[in-house]
């Protein structure tokens, strides 16, 4: 009888960008719209800088995040020839150590010779990048596909602040664009929990204080300023 299990891991990349990209957008936007609305500033001063800051903040999020991963892919592709080199130059070597690698998992030493020999007859570089190395085409560096998924959900975080604040009245926006950004906020953190397998109200609870924290202190910081002005 089968028995399915359906693991999380695999999702890693992909979740990790949509998250940290939707969770900027929403902080970064609605505090930068509630700062703004704090200094008693015009409602087209008010949408201009939402707008802006989704825009710059999309670009900046998807540059950023292809920068670092196609770092992570320069690196993985470096090992990876430095491991073909080896194989091809000392192949029995590389054998010898993929079986230590595997009697230091517990295998005893006949049967991790005779996994690391069938293993590489089969694919021996990828067996050393797998075990050896820790890279694996699960969870590989794909900078474009983060890239993209950041900037994507960026955009889709920013927008709810930007449209609440073109909607909602003047004098309503510094309480209701920090009040649905919450709100999205924890259902955006506890799906993201329950995607990932961990506790849904610990994740939206976490969230949830630091948007409440970025908002409250620019908020502050817009005040002051439109006091002073």
């Amino acid at each position: 009888m089968q028995h399915p299990e359906h693991h999380r891991l695999h999702r890693s990349g992909w979740l990790r960008a949509a998250v940290l990209g939707a969770n900027d957008g929403i902080v970064s936007t609605a505090s930068l719209i509630v700062g703004v609305a704090a200094a008693n500033a015009a409602r087209g001063s008010i949408l201009l800088a939402g707008t802006a800051g989704l825009v710059a903040g999309a670009l900046s999020m998807a540059a950023g995040e292809y920068v670092s991963v196609k770092s992570q892919e320069d690196t993985e592709r470096a090992d990876l020839k430095m491991e073909a080199e080896a194989l091809a130059n000392n192949r029995e070597e590389e054998e010898k150590e993929l079986a230590a690698i595997y009697q230091s998992r517990g295998l005893d030493e006949r049967l991790a010779e005779e996994v690391a020999r069938q293993l590489m007859k089969h694919d021996a570089l990828g067996a050393h990048a797998r075990d050896e190395i820790g890279i694996t085409a699960e969870l590989g560096a794909r900078p474009l596909q983060a890239a993209l998924w950041s900037a994507a959900a960026f955009s889709a975080g920013a927008a709810v602040p930007v449209l609440t604040a073109t909607i909602a009245p003047t004098e309503g926006v510094l309480w209701l664009v920090p009040v649905l950004a919450i709100g999205l906020l924890g259902v955006l953190g506890a799906v993201a929990a329950a995607t990932g397998g961990a506790p849904m109200l610990r994740g939206a609870a976490r969230v949830c204080f630091w948007g409440t924290f970025a908002m409250g202190l620019t908020a502050l910081v817009g005040r002051l300023f439109g006091i002073a002005a």
